[in-house]
């Protein structure tokens, strides 16, 4: 990673080799490449102001497979939307949690209590106010889709930015105070660089967390309405109720392509430019990517970074004196009757919140429910632990091979991405089947359908972990010897600690969001469930009964935010003290 004070923007993304392209054939495949993407999205998103006025005009699926490609590109839309709103909450919420300390103390438990609800929990709420501040027009219910796909890609990646701030070699932090940068010149010369490459994989794995709940997010079954969005999701929805296998295995193929046109033309791309910010002392294998060099062999790029370069250049030395650090700002010390003022308010906000909440429990449902909800918490949160150790020992090992070989990733990217990015809920009417025809419980099955969607959370953090692992640490380690279980305990193991436990507390949170449409699920008339708190929030969100929503959610904030005291923050803090590379 190369560090300057002049701004380098690099809409282009070329290198010093690089020579300055004349017009060729790279740019008429660039020019309609734009050009149709364009087309599309605007073609598609005109079909989301049509008139919506329920229950008497409401949209309505087809399971004829050739409506799918204009199912998949509005599902498509959606997730980039939502992808969108997600990478601007990251920067924002990730950046006040990692440079404020008091803000830390709010905002990393209010994180883990966020990605712990389930969408459901969100849909239920926010469904009603889209519709009536859109109304007589679909937009809201599109607005309430974008934002429940925003719930399942936001908290890993505000996770994941937070770590990579917390951990930023002190080196470099030092270098940066030393050439007396502002805030602005630190963020995007230092920590946006040293994050990229976590950043991106995390990305990846939230988007293909978006997919995950798409059909929940699509075909919303809340207060006792029924709402429907044309998209894949909703496809399979209706899909499933129709017991259509035809459909439902048109609908996989579908979306098999769908991920593979996907990583090709946006996550391989993003990964092959991200790897250029690894934080290292020695040239290690260059990637290269066909799309990236297409890019690259354009000039159309180099035009438009021509035209708009002085005004980013403008832009960026605005922004540079407004966040100007004032000499020997850094040197002040906190307040500590300040300190205490604010834990008071907010423990006193808290505690409010509380009660609150448990007096609307127990005055609708009584201490003998809050037992019952408290078991099938317990259920789910055995089930949420289990994966984990499995999920650890078997991807830790996986993840670290692809971050070490650019060959392996090359080769084994698509592969990964799809079976992340492919909605595991699609694959739930086959699982169903399986488990009828075996006699497996459900108990037992929901700890497989959860891993589906959740396991893929450790990977991808250890992968970027593993990535940002600098080319002279390894070399230095081959030089010396290192290899098996000492490689492991001074090299790799301490590298990739902080991605890992960064990986571990989002798939926890991916696990319990998943559990309720783990621990419920249904082929045509035939209902399975499970024993946990997953299905119970499903089945009251179904009915709209709102105190068992209310009890159910909150007894699952308390079960993720119990395990982040004594689990995740210590183990957070001996990535920052003991786990940096510096």
């Amino acid at each position: 990673m190369k560090f300057s004070r002049i701004p380098q923007f690099g809409l282009g993304f070329r290198t010093e080799s690089d020579s300055q392209p004349s017009f060729a054939a790279a740019d008429i495949a660039v020019g309609l490449g734009t050009l149709v993407l364009l087309y599309v999205a605007a073609r598609v998103g005109a079909e989301s102001l049509v008139k919506f006025s329920p229950p008497d005009v409401i949209p309505t699926i087809s399971l004829d497979p050739r409506n799918l490609p204009n199912y998949a590109a509005r599902s498509t839309l959606r997730m980039f939307i939502a992808l969108g709103f997600s990478t601007l909450f990251t920067f924002v919420y990730g950046y006040a949690a990692a440079r404020s300390r008091r803000a830390e103390k709010v905002l990393i438990p209010l994180l883990d209590i966020l990605q712990s609800v389930p969408v459901l929990g969100f849909l239920s709420v926010t469904v009603t106010l889209f519709i009536a501040m859109f109304r007589g027009s679909l937009l809201g219910l599109e607005a309430a889709s974008i934002f429940a796909i925003f719930t399942g890609q936001a908290w890993n990646m505000a996770f994941s930015f937070y770590q990579s701030l917390r951990t930023v070699p002190a080196e470099m932090d030092e270098m940066v105070t030393l050439y007396g940068l502002s805030k602005w010149e630190r963020f995007t010369r230092l920590e946006l660089p040293s994050s990229v490459i976590g950043l991106v994989w995390n990305g990846m794995m939230s988007f293909g967390g978006g997919w995950f709940f798409l059909a929940a997010s699509e075909s919303i079954s809340v207060l006792n309405r029924q709402y429907t969005l044309p998209g894949l999701g909703s496809y399979v929805a209706s899909a499933i109720a129709a017991r259509d296998l035809h459909a439902v295995a048109w609908a996989v193929v579908t979306m098999i392509i769908l991920v593979l046109l996907i990583d090709q033309f946006f996550w391989k791309p993003l990964v092959t430019i991200a790897d250029r910010y690894k934080l290292e002392l020695s040239a290690g294998e260059e990637r290269r990517f066909w799309v990236v060099d297409l890019w690259r062999a354009a000039s159309l790029p180099a035009l438009f970074e021509r035209i708009l370069g002085p005004s980013l250049i403008r832009l960026d030395r605005l922004f540079s004196n407004l966040t100007r650090v004032r000499p020997h700002a850094g040197h002040t010390s906190p307040s500590k009757t300040a300190d205490r003022v604010f834990n008071v308010v907010v423990s006193l906000l808290a505690l409010g919140m509380i009660i609150a909440a448990v007096r609307f429990i127990l005055s609708s449902v009584g201490m003998a429910e809050v037992g019952h909800a408290a078991l099938l918490g317990l259920a789910t949160g055995a089930r949420v632990l289990a994966l984990l150790v499995l999920s650890t020992l078997i991807w830790t090992p996986i993840g670290v091979a692809i971050g070490f070989n650019p060959r392996l990733a090359r080769l084994s990217q698509p592969l990964v991405q799809i079976c992340a990015s492919f909605p595991a809920n699609f694959l739930f009417p086959f699982a169903t089947l399986i488990f009828i025809r075996l006699g497996i419980h459900l108990n037992w099955g929901s700890m497989l359908l959860m891993a589906l969607g959740a396991q893929w959370y450790l990977l991808f953090n250890v992968i970027g972990g593993a990535q940002s692992v600098p080319n002279d640490l390894r070399e230095m380690a081959t030089s010396i010897g290192l290899r098996g279980f000492r490689k492991w305990k001074f090299l790799i193991g301490p590298s990739i600690f902080g991605s890992w436990v960064t990986g571990a507390i989002t798939a926890s949170g991916g696990a319990w969001n998943a559990s309720i449409v783990a621990e419920i699920v249904s082929w045509g008339h035939t209902t399975l469930r499970a024993a946990g708190l997953g299905a119970y929030i499903a089945d009251a969100t179904s009915v709209g009964d709102w105190p068992r929503i209310v009890l159910g959610v909150s007894l699952m904030s308390v079960f993720v935010v119990t395990l982040n005291r004594i689990l995740w923050k210590p183990l957070y803090r001996l990535a920052q003290t003991r786990f940096q590379l510096s």
